[in-house]
C-alpha cells in the first residue's frame, strides 16, 4: 500500500516578497542602530553620565534601540 503526502512550498513570488520584507526590516534596524550609536558616541562623558550611561554601554543601548522597532 502506498501513501502519498502533498507538500506545497511557497511560490517564487511569495519567497521573493518575504526576502524583500526581511531585507527592508534589517536595513531599517541597521539605520536606527547607526543613528543611535553615532549620537551617543558624540556625547561627552559628562552628558552620558547625566543619562546614566557609560561609554561601554553605548553599543548595547544602540542594539536595544534597533530591536525595539
Amino acid at each position: 500500500m502506498a501513501y502519498t503526502t502533498e507538500t506545497r512550498s511557497a511560490g517564487l513570488g511569495q519567497r521573493i516578497a518575504a526576502f524583500r520584507a526581511t531585507l527592508a526590516d534589517r536595513v531599517a534596524k541597521n539605520k536606527i542602530y547607526r543613528a543611535t550609536y553615532n549620537e551617543l558616541q558624540a556625547l561627552s562623558d559628562r552628558d552620558l553620565a547625566d543619562l546614566g550611561l557609560s561609554r561601554s554601554m553605548i553599543k548595547r543601548v544602540a542594539i536595544e534601540a534597533s530591536e525595539a522597532k
